[in-house]
């Protein structure tokens, strides 16, 4: 398994939206998907994300309504990765940035998304995404934990 890339676990069929979409449009795709990540693209340039976190911190807890536009609760700084990319690369900048998905660009536009799950299930790397999960996790205090 040793040298295998991100072009050989990535999920090619991403989800996206474009600016034009609107905080509801975003949430039913999410729902329909079963998903908690969006791509924002510009044609097929990625432009940022957003993801179910977005959705509750910058528009409802700011008391936005569904119609309010894509840009209210975009991410726009993200780490994205290429396909040529190594499998053990992209699960240390997991790790190392706390994050569980990474959008795959090539030449400036989205071609894929690796999610930490990827990492274990399609390419029995269980102990790279292990290491990457507990450190995603291990900084977090639960919830009545003080």
């Amino acid at each position: 398994m040793a040298g295998k890339t991100v072009r050989d676990i990535m999920s090619k069929d991403c989800v996206t939206v474009t600016l034009q979409d609107n905080v509801y449009e975003i949430a039913l795709k999410m729902k329909q998907h079963d998903i908690g990540f969006v791509a924002v693209v510009e044609g097929k340039k990625l432009i940022g994300v957003v993801t179910d976190r977005d959705l509750v911190v910058r528009g409802y807890a700011e008391k936005h309504s569904g119609s309010t536009a894509v840009e209210k609760v975009i991410t726009k700084d993200i780490a994205t990765i290429t396909p040529d990319t190594t499998v053990d690369e992209a699960a240390k900048m997991m790790a190392k940035d706390q994050i569980r998905r990474l959008p795959v660009v090539e030449n400036g536009e989205l071609v894929g998304i690796v999610a930490i799950g990827d990492l274990a299930v399609r390419g029995s790397f269980e102990d790279e995404a292990g290491e990457a999960l507990s450190k995603i996790s291990s900084d977090r205090i639960l919830v009545g934990s003080k």
